[in-house]
């Protein structure tokens, strides 16, 4: 007990990291937990080992902190100078190249030279396409491209670039152009990637794609292969992610099928055979959190067969993760090991009593519906602060779905094995899983096109989801709770469903978006919603979708297109997410959307909510409480003159435009007080006009999204990322 209690202290330590000065609250705890548990628990752990447990839990959140990666004096990324400048980086593939969502290749690479300057570090690369035919991890190459470094997000809840790529030891990226490989290479005739390869190649020469990447995908992780990006997305929609990530559900499974062929031998044979199948199941999927937890318990497993005594699951569940966070801390953060641990968790102390309480039901049909249900009720609540979104269909997913992807990774496991001895008997066995993963696919498509298959409640703060996981604990270990855990299941939530609702109902917020090409807005008005322009469909995938995704956004009320030429696509996109119910352009030139638009004339003045609006000659007008906003939106220098001549511009607050030319007398006609530019750059000319008419200038590429609120002023996202940043 006193050793669970140390490791415990440990990871609340690494926890505790979340908070400033959480690491001495850690301690704090450990000296005054004893005068309350003593009072609750009558065979708690005397003074001195609570004590021992804060001060542990102290040096581990120093020691996280320790191990933060830090560019060193001769890193890549301090030698960025020009980001326009196209440079030469020499150094060694350590990955193999994959393909991203924009179908360009991507590798990291252990960069040497940078032009005639030794340096160190790692850089995140991408090349065209073709320009990673043959590239393989350890060669040596020379990447000319431009040279960056990685942003934060511009949008409150895009993707942290920054920080993803800082939790990898890289503080630089690589926009390739050419890739050159160095002269004087052997070929490496072993390596993991080559069995890697060889194994997806035999699964899809007879299975095709996608079905051929699904299974391999299935047997080794989502990871270490190149699963089309809309099948993968499929699966995260539906709640079925845990089946690409390779982790416990393939341990057991490679287990399970050893022992059984190996019963008639030695105990020793056993033991060595099934320890050697998990070692190359690890080579395979690589070295991944997730995957490290489920092999660390397998290997519990099997010291217990070979020693002949009882394993304690939740006991290696702990020492497994005290291991892996004493080997790397910042895991403690890392998603997958975080889902890995908690779905585990919940597979060991819930499906037991979830079975009890489903006992008037077969044994298989009960397990079949307690495993799920266990593993997401203690998943679900790190999905909701990471993603906000609730699969609504997931646990009768993941029911059906259960036969089907035992009987894949059953077969994706033996196609494997025999496609590493012989190719073609690897691509014969993969065949004999066309319709098993055919069925898959299909049922998942047809879960993901049900109307409302996923209920978007915004994402919860980090202290509602340690509330939330404290009544989950109690309903597990008190007695009390363990009677009344609907009582817990109501408290949770209403920590989660309250605030969000509250906020919804009482918030008017009007945010233009950071965007690359087409201006976008987004008005929540006491929880209904008006979005102006949609952009690309990469604007819609990145931006524009994980925004409301964030603010809980599940309809949107009205949606204006203020160009007629707007991609139907991205529109198309955003009804199959998120149900838009009044769709206006100002034409009906709109052939091919899925939205059903109306026409907004110039003459109409349009009433949303607590907002008026009206299109007139390229100029939308936005009338926001007590301000006017009017967007110019790819207008000409000479349209803007004429529209200031014929007196077509109002004075206006805030005047919102597309970046490009912007003319006096504009500027003279509108009177603003504040001038908003979605654009990356912005002309000094134009910069030094706005500062003589003392006009309060922003622009999206250099503070990010912009908010602002009734009561308060317009405030940048980039502004607050980095006072965040300097916080911690």
């Amino acid at each position: 007990m006193n050793a669970a209690i140390l490791c415990l202290a440990f990871i609340a330590g690494l926890l505790s990291t979340a908070f400033v000065w959480g690491g001495y609250a850690v301690l704090a705890s450990g000296i005054v937990a004893p005068v309350f548990i003593k009072r609750l628990w009558r065979g708690s752990p005397n003074l001195q080992v609570w004590v021992i447990a804060g001060i542990i839990g102290l040096l581990a959140s120093l020691y996280f902190q320790t191990r933060i990666p830090q560019p060193a004096t001769n890193d890549i990324s301090r030698l960025i100078g020009n980001e326009q400048q196209v440079v030469t980086v020499q150094g060694k593939i350590t990955s193999t190249p994959r393909l991203t969502r924009s179908q360009r290749g991507q590798f990291w690479l252990a960069a040497s030279w940078l032009e005639e300057n030794k340096v160190t570090g790692k850089v995140y690369v991408t090349v065209p396409l073709l320009q990673t035919t043959g590239l393989h991890p350890g060669q040596r190459i020379a990447v000319t491209g431009v040279l960056y470094q990685p942003l934060a997000p511009t949008n409150p809840g895009g993707f942290d670039f920054r920080a993803y790529l800082a939790r990898e030891g890289t503080f630089a990226g690589l926009s390739g152009r050419r890739v050159e490989i160095s002269a004087g290479q052997k070929s490496s005739k072993w390596g993991w990637w080559r069995i890697r390869q060889k194994i997806v190649r035999s699964q899809v020469q007879w299975l095709g794609s996608p079905e051929g990447s699904l299974v391999s995908s299935m047997v080794m992780g989502g990871k270490s292969v190149d699963l089309p990006y809309d099948i993968r997305d499929l699966f995260v929609r539906v709640g079925l992610a845990h089946a690409l990530a390779a982790s416990g559900f393939q341990t057991s499974l490679i287990l399970g099928v050893m022992l059984a062929l190996l019963r008639r031998f030695s105990v020793a044979l056993q033991v060595s055979f099934a320890g050697g199948a998990l070692l190359l199941f690890l080579g395979l999927t690589g070295v991944q959190s997730s995957v490290l937890r489920a092999v660390l318990m397998g290997f519990a497993a099997l010291i217990a067969i070979g020693t002949k005594r009882k394993v304690k699951p939740l006991g290696s569940l702990l020492i497994a993760a005290t291991l892996l966070l004493l080997f790397n801390p910042l895991w403690i953060w890392d998603l997958g090991f975080q889902l890995s641990f908690l779905a585990t968790l919940g597979l060991l102390v819930t499906v037991p009593p979830l079975i009890e309480r489903l006992d008037w039901l077969p044994v298989a049909i009960a397990t079949l519906i307690a495993v799920p249900l266990a593993a997401a009720l203690w998943t679900l609540p790190l999905q909701l602060q990471v993603f906000g979104v609730v699969p609504l269909y997931s646990l009768v997913v993941n029911i059906l779905s259960s036969p089907l992807i035992s009987v894949i990774s059953i077969g994706g496991i033996i196609s494997a094995i025999a496609s590493i001895i012989y190719p073609l008997a690897g691509s014969a066995l993969a065949w004999l899983l066309y319709y098993p993963t055919h069925f898959l696919i299909g049922l998942t498509e047809f879960f993901a096109q049900l109307p409302g298959n996923s209920i978007t409640v915004g994402r919860i703060s980090v202290l509602q989801l340690f509330v939330v996981y404290g009544l989950i604990v109690l309903a597990w270990l008190q007695p009390w709770w363990q009677k009344r855990s609907w009582l817990a299941g109501v408290m949770a939530m209403g920590i989660v469903l309250i605030p969000m609702w509250h906020t919804q109902a009482t918030v008017f917020r009007a945010t233009v978006l950071a965007t690359a090409s087409e201006p976008v807005l987004v008005i929540q008005d006491q929880g209904k919603v008006l979005l102006v322009n949609s952009g690309d469909a990469n604007t819609v995938r990145f931006t524009v979708l994980p925004f409301l995704q964030q603010q809980g956004v599940n309809q949107i009320e009205w949606a204006i297109a203020t160009d007629s030429e707007t991609s139907s696509r991205s529109w198309e996109e955003i009804n199959q997410r998120l149900s838009v119910k009044n769709f206006y352009t100002p034409t009906n030139s709109t052939e091919g959307k899925a939205v059903l638009a109306s026409v907004l004339r110039p003459e109409q003045t349009l009433v949303v909510g607590a907002i008026k609006v009206k299109i007139d000659d390229g100029v939308l007008q936005l009338q926001i409480k007590e301000q006017t906003w009017l967007l110019l939106d790819n207008v000409a220098s000479d349209e803007q003159k004429q529209l200031a001549y014929t007196k077509k511009l109002p004075h206006a607050q805030v005047l919102w435009w597309s970046g490009e030319a912007l003319e006096k007398e504009v500027l003279a006609a509108v009177k603003p007080e504040v001038a908003i530019a979605s654009a990356i750059d912005v002309d000094p000319g134009i910069i030094s006009l706005l500062n003589q008419n003392k006009i309060q200038l922003f622009w999206t590429g250099r503070d990010g999204a912009i908010q602002w609120t009734p009561k308060g002023r317009f405030e940048a996202t980039m502004n607050e990322v980095e006072n965040r940043a300097a916080l911690l």
